[in-house]
């Protein structure tokens, strides 16, 4: 019996390389339980909030409503107004 030197990274390779790699996802397909299938989504801004945005989305065959996201705004520098 061999024993294998465990990689650092061999539980989870593409978080150990990119730890900001899945922060934000985006839905191509959800389920919907009016078509009672997988269908494609669409997605469309509800809210623009002061630390972000919230986002619908709805199937692209019937519309109904299958959930939301929220993207939160980044880091920005305080505006600076001079007159």
């Amino acid at each position: 019996m061999t024993s294998r030197a465990k990689h650092p990274h061999a539980r989870h390779p593409a978080h150990a390389k990119h730890p900001h790699a899945f922060r934000e996802l985006q839905a191509s397909e959800l389920y919907c339980p009016t078509c009672l299938a997988s269908r494609p989504v669409r997605e469309r801004l509800l809210l623009v909030l002061p630390d972000g945005e919230l986002h619908e989305y709805r199937c692209a065959a019937c519309a109904t409503s299958l959930g939301t996201r929220t993207v939160r705004a980044r880091s920005q520098s305080p505006v600076k107004i001079t007159m």
